[in-house]
């Protein structure tokens, strides 16, 4: 597995809300082992700078607590993956990543935000639920 991750960072941890955290913690994961790992300052907050910034980096997937619905818009057009409602310190998500065993859940911003995605949805959206799998 060969993938570059960006982790809202807030000191050690993952940041609740990925636009407002100080800094993003860049991973390089190369056959289950981290090649590479720098701390970057978050380069502000309007939207649709951070996904085009990670973008431009190489980055395929940010994780974080939480993000809002136009934020994820921006990070779709980009091909970036977003794996919401993570929490804790930084390495130890690494270390998941590195086992493959991440999971994400409900995005931590605001309720309802993260309304049909996650392991813990409730409610569909759509009332043909049963063609599709989740």
């Amino acid at each position: 597995m060969n993938l570059k991750v960006a982790i809202s960072t807030d000191s050690d941890f993952v940041s609740a809300h990925f636009g407002r955290c100080p800094e993003f913690t860049l991973v390089d994961i190369e056959n289950n082992q981290v090649v590479k790992k720098e701390v970057i300052d978050n380069p502000g907050h309007q939207p649709g700078l951070i996904p085009q910034f990670l973008h431009q980096k190489g980055v395929e997937c940010i994780i974080c607590g939480g993000m809002g619905m136009r934020a994820r818009g921006f990070f779709d057009e980009f091909g970036i993956q977003a794996i919401v409602g993570v929490s804790g310190r930084v390495d130890a998500v690494i270390e998941k990543l590195k086992q493959g065993v991440l999971e994400g859940g409900e995005s931590f911003c605001k309720p309802g935000s993260g309304k049909g995605y996650g392991i813990e949805k409730t409610v569909c959206d759509h009332p043909d639920d049963n063609d599709h799998e989740h």
